[in-house]
């Protein structure tokens, strides 16, 4: 929005005064500064509307000034039309001047005059606003201006005007309210409103001069000769302008809805200046007992102790005018003004947060950001200010941040490169929609540079990693102009240099380049062939075994989002020479999709949640052949053909061990669209243990069930499928394992997988009707599952052994550094918390996401880790976390505690243990008995669980009961172990279940609080025959791993913190393990009972 023309219209009539005015003597009569009687009254006349039409093209050069000299009503009509003709939709400023008529009417009627200059015309305002329209800015210097104003305002109320009272953009100033009549003192000019707002430094100087101290050493005709331009400050008058310009935006900015000063204050060149003016206006007028008004109405600023400011600065540069007028060639002293506020900010900054009064400086550090010589301290503090939170971003958008660190991207500066990045990423973390105007004005170049450059810090360049990913978001000009600018050759050159070299690289900007490079091609065909092309899928490859979910969680994004969503529906068109380019992608999907399916089983939920939406994406391209193969599996068949689908157990993963099919457990599964006409259950040897088989494809076409057409002709095929039977054979059995993943919401996520494929899931809840977790409470439920890190401390059975101050994360490494980021904290990416955007529980893809237009497209499971990644940068960079101190003091008591209590235990005699004397007893009122129960080391607490897997838990001192809640809804086999993570900081449950599954709660002791962490299935295949598992694992808290085995050939070595499989312990033996321990000391040395007999001891 900005001012297209502006009508000045002014009603002197010189040398003949209205008739309801009595002029005082001597009396103002400077007009525009100008005398008029100095000269004969027609070219006084027009001299001063050729001033005023100066002054206003200071404030807008490039709008078109019309002037009307002692008018008629049509003159000013046929004025009006034009202004509006030439603006169009632009603002029209109308300024009059009615120091020449009488006062406007009670009706809000304004004075024009006749042909003759007989007569005074009355103009009603409403032909006034018909002419004009809207959008319109007025100006009434007048007496008794503030009728005219209440006869708008009235206007509006009614609805009256010509114009839609709901689209109405109006602006009104006036000079003095209803009852009040323009200042007659010599003292003043007689425009002293208008002089206000088109020339304020003049007007300011000269009010100032007569009150300050230099009054009788200042000659005031000397401020008329004030050096230099208003547009430089590095001049007297640039400096002044400057500062009075951050003086009145910083009043303004401290005391209107941040709304209306937006409006009035950031959206048009001219309005802005006004309302600056309009300030000192009333703080001029109000000594002489006028009050200027407005529409929108201002609160008063008069007495804000911002002007003392304006004060003190006024008397310094003036200080110094007798001597710069007398030599043109002595040099100016700048003010210490934008200092002195830098230094004022920067205390806030020390002692201020979101609970004060926010920082009134902050529209000065804008200014700031003006000078060179202010700009990079003033950048730094602006970065430490939005560091604090979302709250000060949108308090540095709301005082207008945006247009001043756009421009500044157009600087070559290296020492400012860092800090705006770090200021882009705070904005950008907020504020999604600047990546237009970023991409309009080329600012997307800026950040594939930074993220080129070599002498960058790998944190640095994932912010700007960051920033380019949300330029690209959901924006096809963002990913037109990045591909253009390269940025799929940058990032891909980064990732493989990192596969290259096995130096430890940063998670954070491992995690970034591929969540760029998946916005980047995300639903854009040319820029996923130009990934295909770089061989993406290979590069990718080696992030799967990475230890920080995060990354791997990205790494299968960036896969994800090269699958093209409707290949199959397109591939039905093709011609023939097309298929030629189909054999290219064809293969590239086959290797995605192995690529996946060797994540399926990891430990994070995060990862596996990707995995999910990726199959989703590649079932609804292929859904057709899925169906057929999906059909064939459940349709009755002779166990021949049920031996001959290949083992998903078969499908070796990096890391992570092999994809479980006994996790199908008891489901029922229909084909829709009228494949299979019965169910029947998946509980068949070939499928719930898995085969031993070949995946050799030959095996599978013999069949003939699982050939292009199936028996019942419904699915035929003219084409070879683009994908052999036993890859989407596998893929079905990966829909299924993740239809029964232990975390709920991946659970949901699979039987949205394999809805998708015409399978409609019917889970059997084995868990007996009317029992519950709570012996009274029937109702109730556990939580909603939601993410969170696992941040580990040490054991307290460590303690004794000296190894107290272990952490449970080490940092990546990065080479030193001293700059402004010096405090910057080590990002760990486990400590994320979720962007809370969309849901309570951002953490993993929302399995219903889409949108209600009836497309099939729109019904697909979307990915979140993007939103979750994000969360990462609205949090405080800068400075480290004010919890980590408590929850050291925490952990020291805790300690001590431990340690006091060890003694005694250590000194206490045999024969005081052997007194029977009970601690505490009471009924756990499990219908079906205690299957396993864990006490806590530093509190009365014990928590048990029945054969049903409801956990309850209990105070034993006071025998109540604190909470109570189900592991999940299908329990089979019970619970095997329960364990305590962290004991020494707020402790974890693990429960582990019979079947292998894990998972972690938080909160558990607080009733109806608790929250799921995290699952996985800790067993990764068992030996053909054995239809259950029998788990059995271990925790140890020193090394954070967890020992897991059964009814399996080895042991399973997972790390909770990275939630990875690190290793696989082979077995000596066929038995099975029935019993499992780790060594507590740094060695590590796992111990496992068989169930023929004999024990088993591995080093890991």
């Amino acid at each position: 929005m900005k001012t297209g023309c502006v009508a000045l219209v002014l009603c002197l009539n010189i040398s003949v005064d209205p008739p309801d005015v009595i002029k005082i003597s001597p009396c103002a009569r400077m007009e525009c500064w100008t005398d008029p009687f100095s000269m004969a009254p027609q070219k006084a006349l027009e001299t001063i509307g050729k001033s005023l039409r100066d002054q206003y093209e200071r404030w807008q050069p490039k709008a078109r000034s019309k002037v009307e000299l002692d008018p008629t009503v049509d003159e000013v009509k046929k004025l009006c039309n034009t202004c509006r003709r030439y603006a169009k939709s632009e603002r029209v400023l109308f300024h009059y001047n009615g120091h020449g008529v009488p006062k406007p009417t009670a009706n809000g009627e304004i004075w024009l005059f006749n042909k003759s200059y007989t007569q005074y015309i009355p103009l009603p305002i409403s032909d006034l606003d018909s002419w004009l329209k809207t959008p319109s800015i007025y100006v009434f210097d007048c007496s008794a201006a503030g009728m005219v104003v209440n006869a708008f305002i009235e206007l509006l109320d009614c609805g009256t005007s010509n114009y839609p009272g709901s689209s109405r953009d109006c602006i009104l100033l006036a000079a003095c309210e209803a009852h009040e009549t323009l200042p007659q003192s010599a003292e003043f000019p007689a425009d002293v409103f208008t002089s206000c707002l088109t020339t304020p430094i003049k007007m300011a100087l000269r009010w100032f001069c007569t009150r300050s101290l230099l009054h009788e050493s200042l000659d005031s005709s000397l401020i008329d000769k004030i050096p230099g331009r208003q547009n430089d400050r590095k001049t007297l008058l640039g400096e002044l302008n400057w500062i009075f310009t951050a003086v009145t935006d910083t009043i303004a900015w401290n005391v209107l809805p941040h709304d209306l000063f937006r409006r009035l204050f950031r959206q048009d060149l001219l309005v802005a200046s006004l309302f600056r003016n309009f300030l000192l206006a009333e703080r001029i007028m109000r000594s002489a007992n006028c009050s200027p008004i407005s529409y929108p109405m201002l609160p008063p600023t008069h007495q804000h102790h911002m002007w003392d400011a304006w004060d003190m600065a006024a008397e310094i540069c003036l200080s110094q005018l007798p001597s710069l007028v007398e030599d043109p060639n002595a040099e100016f002293q700048p003010s210490s003004f934008f200092t002195e506020q830098l230094i004022a900010f920067e205390v806030w900054l020390d002692h201020g947060s979101e609970h004060k009064k926010p920082p009134e400086q902050l529209p000065i550090v804008l200014q700031v950001l003006l000078s060179q010589c202010h700009r990079f301290r003033a950048l730094v503090l602006l970065g430490r200010f939005l560091d604090m939170g979302p709250w000060a971003v949108d308090l540095a958008l709301s005082v207008g941040i945006f247009p001043y660190v756009l421009k500044l991207l157009q600087t070559t500066t290296p020492e400012l490169r860092q800090i705006l990045v770090f200021i882009w990423t705070k904005i950008l973390a907020l504020d999604k929609s600047c990546q237009v105007d970023l991409v309009k004005d080329g600012g997307h170049v800026y950040f594939i540079r930074f993220l080129n450059s070599a002498e960058a810090y790998p944190e640095q360049r994932a912010m700007a990693a960051f920033v380019l990913a949300v330029i690209v978001d959901g924006h096809r000009r963002g990913q037109e102009a990045c591909i253009e600018a390269g940025l799929i050759q940058v990032c891909l050159k980064q990732l493989h240099g990192f596969t290259q070299n096995e130096a430890q690289t940063e998670p954070l900007l491992l995690q970034w380049l591929c969540l760029c490079l998946g916005k980047l091609w995300e639903d854009f065909t040319e820029a996923q062939t130009i990934g295909l092309q770089a061989d993406v899928p290979a590069i990718c490859a080696p992030l799967h075994s990475e230890p920080q979910p995060e990354v791997r969680a990205s790494a299968v994004y960036a896969l994800a989002t090269l699958l093209d969503v409707g290949f199959d529906s397109f591939r039905d068109g093709i011609g023939g020479d097309e298929e030629c380019d189909d054999v290219e992608k064809n293969r590239a999907e086959m290797i995605i999709i192995k690529s996946l399916l060797n994540v399926v089983s990891d430990g994070s939920p995060l990862v596996r949640a990707e995995v999910a939406v990726a199959l989703a994406h590649f079932a609804f391209g292929h859904k057709q052949h899925l169906k057929s193969i999906a059909a064939a599996y459940w349709k009755p068949q002779p166990n021949s053909l049920l031996n001959s689908l290949p083992s998903l157990a078969n499908i070796k993963g990096t890391g992570s061990g092999n994809i479980v099919s006994s996790q199908i457990g008891p489901l029922t599964a229909m084909v829709r669209d009228g494949r299979v006409s019965t169910s029947s259950p998946l509980a068949t040897a070939g499928i719930m243990h898995g085969s031993p088989l070949s995946d050799d494809s030959s095996q599978l076409s013999d069949s003939g069930i699982l050939n292009d057409g199936v028996s019942n002709g419904e699915v035929n095929h003219s084409r070879p499928k683009p994908l052999d039977n036993a890859m989407y054979s596998q893929c079905v059995l990966a829909m299924f394992t993740l239809a029964r993943d232990p975390s709920p919401r991946v659970a949901s996520l699979g039987r949205r997988v394999l809805s998708i494929i015409g399978i409609e899931q019917v889970t059997k809840s084995v868990k007996p009707a009317g029992n519950s977790a709570w012996p009274s409470d029937p109702a109730n439920s556990s939580s909603t599952p939601s993410i969170s890190g696992l941040a580990r401390s040490s054991s307290w059975l460590d303690i004794n052994g000296g190894h107290m101050a272990l952490t449970f994360r080490t940092p990546p490494v990065s080479p030193p550094r001293q700059n402004y980021l010096a405090g910057i904290r080590r990002v760990c990416s486990l400590d994320f918390r979720p962007h809370l955007m969309n849901s309570p529980d951002s953490g993993l893809a929302d399995p219903l996401l889409g949108s209600a237009s009836g497309s099939e497209r729109s019904l697909l499971p979307q990915s979140t880790i993007y939103n979750f990644s994000c969360g990462h940068f609205c949090k405080s960079l800068l400075t480290a976390s004010d919890d980590s101190e408590e929850l050291l003091a925490k952990r020291e008591e805790q300690e001590r505690f431990a340690l006091e209590h060890i003694a005694k235990c250590q000194h206490s005699s045999v024969s005081k243990l052997n007194n029977n004397s009970q601690i505490a007893s009471w009924d756990t009122r499990f219908e079906t008995g205690t299957r396993t129960a864990l006490l806590q080391p530093f509190s009365p607490i014990v928590i048990a669980a029945d054969e049903n897997e409801r956990i309850r838990v209990w105070n034993y001192e006071e025998a109540t009961l604190l909470n109570g809640f189900d592991n999940h809804d299908f329990p089979e086999k019970g619970i095997s172990k329960l364990c305590l993570l962290n004991e020494l900081d707020d402790s974890l449950l693990l429960v582990a279940s019979s079947d292998g599954n894990i998972r972690i709660w938080k909160d558990y002791t607080l009733r109806g609080k608790q929250k799921h962490v995290t699952a996985f299935s800790s067993i990764q295949g068992h030996k053909p025959g054995m239809r259950s598992l029998n788990a059995v694992v271990d925790w140890q808290q020193q090394s954070g791993y967890l020992y897991a085995s059964g009814e399996i050939s080895s042991i399973m070595l997972w790390d909770l913190d990275k939630e990875q499989l690190v290793n696989s312990i082979p077995s000596s033996s066929d038995c099975s393990v029935s019993a499992l321990a780790g060594s507590h000391n740094q060695a590590a040395y796992p111990t496992s009972g068989k169930s023929c007999g004999y024990w088993l001891s591995t080093r890991t």
